[in-house]
């Protein structure tokens, strides 16, 4: 009796996965494999993405992260962001039965429609406008509908929450200027969401009172459970939830498991042993790949993840933004983006409705852009 409920379960998870609108608010696969050349239109053998892959996670909507480091600044960042949407639409070109760019929530339900993955372009870190609304203004016209106001460097405009917590020391700021504040504004009138991924609290708090839309927070998680910056805290998803927006919960380790770091130095210790000081990030590099894989928490915990979202900020203000192929390390179960059929299954063994896992999926991301145009 026990095996043909689990099966009867496992055959509804599938049925509700197919029928949900998938939506992955953040993947860097542009920058892991597209631009070193790889053709993702067929199965490769790296990374976490491709598009069969995508087929088989069945991810209908799919955010391609346009990424650069602080080493683009003025006169190379805005260059570098474009070149990456340049390879972005070489992609959706070769492949145009099974991928297109989508730029509003009509058009993303009629791609899903006639089969394809919608596309759609996300810009992540707001050094790529290098200080420049005319730059917002043609990223936009390029297809990109967010911007993360920073990547893990501060800029003149506003702070990142890696430094607000980290590096307070070194700022000169805190949050939005008044260069920030039109930044916010400008995106309100394009219709462009405003990404609060990677932002300081002052930054979160300060954009929450100019924004006259609903944010996104494309990929992070519940500080209560892992206490990154890089999450929310309780008060920071209260005030997501009032003000309409969607915090999309991230696959990476290091923002799922608290005891990540810790593990990291043991196995490091076990395993290499020498007294040379590194970051934590250069010890899990050197360790192999036996050390690496028992890094990996439970899928168990990503589920906790979204639980306290849901519970602080409600269901209605939940999403998945995986973070796949910006990141080194996730739980077990979900090694690539083939995988997403296992989130569906474990809201469903924790008692969630149809309902709102399909919210969770996707339709809370849908709800989300098409309140842009508002």
């Amino acid at each position: 009796m026990l095996f043909l409920a689990a099966s009867l379960q496992a055959q509804d998870a599938a049925r509700i996965h197919r029928d949900a609108l998938v939506f992955d608010t953040h993947n860097d696969v542009i920058s892991e494999s597209i631009m070193p050349g790889k053709d993702i239109g067929k199965r490769i053998g790296t990374g976490h993405t491709d598009l069969p892959r995508m087929r088989d996670g069945g991810i209908d909507a799919q955010v391609f992260s346009v990424w650069c480091s602080e080493k683009y600044g003025r006169g190379t960042a805005f260059a570098y962001a474009n070149e990456q949407i340049d390879k972005l639409m070489e992609l959706l070109h070769r492949y145009p039965d099974a991928i297109a760019l989508a730029t509003d929530s009509a058009g993303i339900r009629q791609l899903t429609e006639q089969g394809k993955i919608a596309a759609i372009i996300g810009v992540e870190g707001g050094h790529m406008i290098e200080e420049r609304l005319d730059y917002l203004d043609s990223l936009y016209r390029r297809g990109a509908r967010y911007l993360t106001l920073t990547w893990n460097n501060s800029l003149s405009w506003a702070t990142s929450a890696n430094d607000e917590m980290r590096n307070p020391g070194k700022l000169s700021h805190k949050g939005l200027n008044d260069f920030g504040r039109s930044v916010v504004r400008r995106m309100n009138e394009l219709g462009m969401m405003v990404d609060l991924s990677h932002v300081g609290r002052q930054t979160f708090f300060d954009a929450l009172e100019v924004t006259t839309k609903p944010v996104l927070v494309s990929h992070s998680n519940a500080y209560a459970v892992m206490a990154h910056p890089r999450n929310l805290q309780d008060d920071q998803l209260r005030a997501l939830a009032k003000n309409g927006g969607v915090v999309c919960v991230n696959f990476y380790s290091g923002f799922l498991d608290p005891a990540h770091y810790s593990k990291i130095n043991k196995l490091y210790a076990q395993y290499v042993g020498d007294t040379i000081k590194r970051s934590t990030d250069a010890k899990f590099a050197r360790l192999p790949a036996e050390a690496k894989e028992a890094l990996r928490p439970p899928l168990s915990i990503l589920l906790d993840h979204i639980d306290h979202l849901v519970e602080v900020a409600g269901v209605d203000h939940v999403g998945v933004g995986s973070d796949f192929d910006g990141i080194s390390s996730t739980p077990k179960g979900l090694d690539d983006c083939s995988d997403f059929p296992k989130i569906t299954e474990g809201l469903l063994q924790r008692g969630y409705s149809e309902t709102d896992i399909r919210k969770i999926l996707g339709g809370n991301v849908l709800r989300l852009i098409a309140a842009q145009q508002r």
